[in-house]
């Protein structure tokens, strides 16, 4: 690294305001740079040796700037730093005063006070004091908080309650102290850091607390506590020791995504509303993805997070852009609109409801072909035409309401006649049997239609009973062909469907007609292949045969044709 870099590194250090906390990192470089320097004054005096040798004169040394600002900025780092360790040391060194006072107020109430009352009053506000003070210098941390615990210890001691009950205090204050180690052990199920360090925090103030146990149970509970103590810190510096390295790998893990997030945006080419849609989703889930990264340290996150926050404000500065014109568009849908609007307000209260029904379901089309009118304009145009074309469906609606009434009556009609139909009994002549069945289906057809939802179920009934009586008539060849074919056009013109069947009827029979011609045709074909022989003639007029055969069936399928 050169000195201009490490200059840049030290300003960047420098401008944090906690100057304890980077000054090991400002220490490096400073140490780094003073390599850097002996290394040039060394080149330096080498240069003059060589020139002193050589009977030559050296050119004067030019001025370091990078050197007298580096040792500027350093000196003015090195002093803010000193003045806050002072500051720190000065309130430590306070703290300790404060606390070495306490512990000889303390000790005084142990060696002089005879009074219980006044001793407990006199301990409580020691205590309460004691906990209300900060830190103490580092060094003397441990052995002023083992002092206040041993004085503690021997005040419980001297106390004279305490000896007038000390056998039962003392095997309580025991089970107390076992109750702290095993919540102690319980710390373990504690997932959040913060929440162990509170905890452990409380249990020792607990533990301090707690007066004395007996003799021969004290270090065996003091040395399980201490241990266990012990690894619940260990355990936390585990912790801020990965959580160092997953800041370092969070931050790049946040480098490359605003690296992705920069490409996504450059090569934006969005020219629908949907493609915004589905490039909006896209950058929403990157966004996410930058939240469920997690933290990293405070100031190189603070740069790529507004790298990434620049690339997210270019993205909708794009999409802003397409909208602005956008608008015009949607104002021109929002007009178009409009006139299909007042189109239905002019037919809405026609009562030609096939012929309406159809004009409104055309509107209804042309709505939606016409695309969206924006945020703006959609959903209240969409109110008032949804509204006018409720309007006209609940008039035909309620017309045709009433007009079930009069299918119901309809439906107990053919219901009757499907009843007096089964119960007949069909004459032996042909022709008088089939007339009288002619007539059931001309009266069935007469009776008109049914509610829709019975239509199927009454046209199957009758289809059926008049199919069994088909079926008792003693019909063959030609005659049986007609006759069932015209039963079987009786019974389509019942059916509610009758329009659709009927064609279909027309289209299979026309097909068969043409797969007719053509067999025809083929065999017309293959007449002129055979040879006159014995042999080739019996072939010819098989062949003969199946064209007169075929000429006959389409002959049929004709006035089958002309029945339809």
């Amino acid at each position: 690294m050169e000195k201009a870099e490490l200059l840049e590194s030290l300003k960047t250090l420098v401008a944090q305001e906690d100057a304890l906390a980077i000054s090991r990192e400002v220490n490096d470089l400073h140490i780094h740079f003073e390599d850097l320097m002996l290394e040039e004054d060394r080149l330096r005096q080498i240069a003059e040796m060589d020139a002193a040798e050589k009977g030559e004169a050296l050119e004067e040394r030019p001025i370091d700037s990078i050197r007298e600002e580096f040792k500027v900025l350093y000196s003015e780092f090195r002093d803010r730093k000193n003045a806050l360790q002072r500051s720190k040391k000065e309130t430590e060194e306070a703290n300790l005063r404060r606390k070495k006072m306490l512990i000889e107020r303390l000790k005084q109430t142990v060696e002089n006070e005879e009074n219980i009352g006044a001793a407990m009053q006199t301990y409580k506000e020691i205590h309460d004091e004691w906990k209300t003070i900060g830190d103490v210098p580092r060094e003397k941390r441990q052995d002023i908080q083992s002092d206040y615990s041993k004085l503690l210890e021997t005040f419980f001691y001297h106390i004279k309650i305490y000896r007038e009950l000390r056998d039962h205090d003392f095997h309580r204050n025991q089970q107390l102290k076992e109750e702290i180690i095993q919540r102690i052990d319980d710390l373990s199920k504690i997932e959040k850091i913060k929440d162990l360090e509170a905890s452990i925090r409380s249990l020792q103030n607990d533990w301090d607390e707690i007066g004395p146990v007996p003799n021969e149970a004290w270090e065996t509970l003091k040395s399980t506590y201490w241990e266990k103590v012990k690894a619940v810190f260990v355990r936390i510096h585990e912790f801020y020791e990965g959580k160092r390295s997953e800041l370092a790998e969070n931050l790049i893990k946040k480098k490359e995504l605003a690296q992705k997030t920069a490409g996504f945006v450059a090569q934006i080419q969005a020219d629908t509303n949907k493609a915004w849609d589905d490039a909006t989703k896209e950058l929403i889930l990157l966004q996410e993805e930058w939240k469920n990264i997690g933290f990293a340290n405070r100031k190189e996150s603070e740069e790529i997070w507004k790298e990434f926050r620049a690339s997210c404000d270019a993205f909708f500065a794009k999409k802003k852009e397409f909208f602005d014109e956008s608008r015009k568009e949607f104002s021109e849908v929002a007009a178009k609109k409009q006139k299909l609007i007042d189109r239905i307000h002019e037919i809405k209260e026609s009562t030609d409801w096939k012929r309406t029904t159809d004009q409104i379901l055309n509107l209804q089309k042309e709505w939606k072909n016409l695309g969206n009118a924006g945020h703006r304009f959609e959903q209240k145009l969409w109110k008032e035409f949804r509204a006018a074309c409720d309007e006209f469906f609940n008039a035909k609606q309620a017309f045709f309401n009433e007009k079930d009434q009069e299918l119901i009556g309809n439906l107990d009609l053919k219901k009757a006649l499907i009843d007096e139909l089964k119960s007949i009994d069909i004459p032996a002549d042909k022709n008088e049997a089939l007339a009288i069945l002619r007539d059931f289906a001309k009266r069935f057809n007469e009776i008109g239609h049914v509610p829709m939802k019975e239509k199927d179920s009454v046209y199957n009934a009758y289809k059926q009973a008049l199919n069994a009586h088909y079926n008792k008539l003693k019909l063959e060849g030609e005659e049986k062909d007609k006759a069932m074919f015209q039963a079987r056009l009786d019974t389509i013109k019942a059916n509610p469907n009758a329009e659709k069947l009927i064609g279909k009827e027309k289209h299979d029979i026309h097909d068969k007609i043409n797969k007719l011609k053509a067999e025809i045709l083929q065999y017309e074909n293959n007449l002129g292949f055979f040879a006159k022989s014995k042999g080739a003639d019996a072939l010819r007029k098989e062949v003969e045969s199946k064209i007169n055969h075929a000429k006959n069936k389409i002959e049929e399928l004709k006035t089958k044709l002309k029945m339809l």
